[in-house]
């Protein structure tokens, strides 16, 4: 707990230099440009993207700050009784939305983007931002949440039958529940298999491949120069991008396009093996599933870069770059495919392996 603890500190003293001060600097018209953190999210906003603006706030402020506060509650809630059950559900889950490390990537790309345009140098801000992503991943690698239960919430061994024990999906333990049904270290209800896990799955699943349509068809990015309107798509957007940096494009290509469409067609054939009790596979199947559930999250590039960007050359009318529709159903089409994976109960992978009929899934 002290070196989380001396971490978490560590975090607090250099988000506001991070967040506030520039990351670049952009001499554009005759004027400098200081693009930061916190105005982007503001331009955003203010072009009446409200939704789109909280995903990258949300990924870029508020899960880390949310992290510095449950590991603060962790230090000195011993002292004042509090409840740490919560607190270490939260964060379990608060780890594949910190993403601050891709955010990094976007500042790369939307320096190579803005160059065509301006000179850029990096900004006073920049090496604040590098150091709180470096110090926010390895309080995420140190992050022991099964070690966080046994200091807080030690649970005796259990003396029973293997058929009557049950595992809790939110904290991982493994035991008989209590008198009211609930797991006997995170006091969340137990159940054999997650409730409706399938159906909320799919209904994400769905959701996100008819959103992932205009994503990709609709202009992400709209950028005005000298008068004249240049939209680009996400593709076309890579492409432009492929004839200055093939390196950069080929990023770009595989966190927006690549894996969006990979992570869809492996949950459906994760879903669909599920529906038709696949019994041959399991381990390839498992291995699948662990792979979009961490790659699933760099899909967010694409909202980080544009919200750099707008910061940098949103300038008047001799040049503006402003967000263009499929940004809103590109954000909203990756967190739901996130969701998907996080309602899917993994263990309904195993009941068809084990015994080729079992049906769990309500």
């Amino acid at each position: 707990m002290s070196h989380l603890a001396a971490m978490a500190v560590a975090m607090l003293l250099l988000m506001p230099f991070a967040f506030n001060e520039s990351l670049l600097t952009v001499h554009l018209l005759g004027i400098n440009i200081r693009a930061n953190l916190m105005e982007g999210i503001m331009q955003m906003a203010q072009q009446g993207e409200v939704i789109t603006a909280s995903m990258v706030a949300f990924c870029t402020l508020g899960a880390p700050a949310a992290l510095i506060v449950a590991i603060a509650c962790l230090y000195v809630g011993p002292f004042l009784g509090m409840n740490l059950r919560p607190v270490l559900l939260i964060l379990d889950r608060l780890k594949e939305w910190v993403m601050l490390d891709i955010y990094l990537v976007g500042i790369a790309v939307a320096s190579i983007k803005v160059q065509d345009y301006a000179d850029i140098d990096p900004g006073p801000g920049l090496v604040a931002f590098i150091s709180l992503t470096i110090l926010s991943l390895i309080t995420l690698i140190y992050l022991n949440i099964e070690q966080l239960w046994q200091h807080f919430y030690p649970q005796p061994a259990q003396q029973a039958e293997p058929e009557r024990l049950q595992v809790c999906l939110n904290c991982r333990h493994t035991g008989l529940p209590d008198k009211r049904g609930r797991c006997p270290r995170c006091h969340t209800p137990l159940y054999q298999r997650r409730r409706f896990s399938l159906q909320k799955s799919w209904a994400a699943l769905i959701a996100s491949i008819v959103l992932l349509i205009p994503a990709n068809m609709l202009p992400i990015s709209i950028i005005y120069l000298n008068g004249s309107k240049q939209q680009d798509t996400i593709l076309s957007g890579i492409m432009s991008l492929a004839t200055g940096n093939i390196p950069v494009a080929a990023i770009v290509f595989i966190a927006s396009i690549l894996v969006p469409f990979t992570k869809i067609i492996v949950l459906l054939t994760l879903l669909l093996s599920i529906h038709f009790k696949c019994e041959q596979g399991l381990k390839t199947r498992v291995r699948l599933l662990r792979i979009v559930t961490w790659v699933g999250r760099w899909s967010m590039l694409d909202l980080f870069v544009i919200s750099l960007t707008m910061s940098l050359v949103n300038r008047d009318q001799l040049l503006a770059f402003t967000m263009g529709p499929a940004a809103f159903y590109f954000g909203s089409s990756v967190i739901l495919t996130i969701l998907a994976v996080e309602w899917l109960d993994s263990r309904l992978l195993w009941d068809t392996h084990a015994t080729g009929n079992a049906d769990y899934t309500d």
